[in-house]
């Protein structure tokens, strides 16, 4: 939410028909930060009134939570899977002679694995296409408080995970202990936890983007 006193400022600048540009700009110019910035001038639409006209403001409903919570909750259920199958086929792939692990363990993990995915993963398209669906809709919902929270700690998590997976790697490297299935692995993790934090990064950027407009 928004301060009091910036939201208090800017309905004064635009009442005095300052441009929301030049008020963005005297924002910057106090020290405001972006994110703060952008929330301030979001109160407010670009319809041509007498006073400054404000935008409904995104109430966090027990439905949006739903909806935000399930579509999270089977993106880190399929992620998770998409490893632990690439994993089981790596192990396939490339068995360690000192740890062989029976033939009829790794078949059961991947057809976990598979059975997780084929369950998890649709239910994430189709609720990510209706949470998008509901926001082009309704530009207000990029404000929603829930998704802003859910998408940074998507977003931690991504983070936490590579800089693990670095960690991983260079403690192998240091200890002279690479092998193909190892740097798969490092491989794999590194490309799901990355396009995972390449994605939300990039939403919140368009949040962003659509608020200011």
């Amino acid at each position: 939410m928004a301060d009091a006193r910036l939201t208090t400022f800017v309905e004064a600048a635009l009442l005095a028909r300052q441009s929301k540009d030049d008020v963005r700009k005297a924002l910057e110019q106090a020290g405001w930060s972006s994110e703060q910035i952008v929330d301030g001038l979001a109160h407010y639409s670009d319809v041509a009134f007498v006073v400054p006209v404000p935008r409904p403001r995104p109430q966090v409903s027990a439905r949006d939570a739903f909806w935000y919570v399930l579509m999270f909750g089977t993106l880190y259920v399929s992620t998770f899977y998409v490893c632990d199958l690439s994993f089981s086929l790596i192990n396939k792939a490339f068995p360690d002679q000192l740890a062989r692990l029976p033939v009829a363990f790794l078949l059961d993990q991947i057809r976990w694995a598979v059975a997780a995915l084929i369950v998890a993963f649709p239910i994430f398209l189709l609720t990510a296409r209706r949470i998008a669906r509901d926001v082009a809709a309704d530009a207000t919902r990029r404000n929603s408080a829930i998704r802003k929270w859910l998408t940074n700690v998507t977003l931690l998590l991504a983070a936490a995970t590579l800089v693990g997976d670095g960690m991983t790697l260079v403690y192998n490297v240091l200890g002279g202990e690479l092998t193909v299935r190892f740097v798969l692995k490092v491989l794999v993790v590194a490309a799901v936890a990355g396009a995972g934090f390449g994605y939300y990064s990039w939403s919140l950027k368009a949040d962003d983007r659509a608020l200011k407009q």
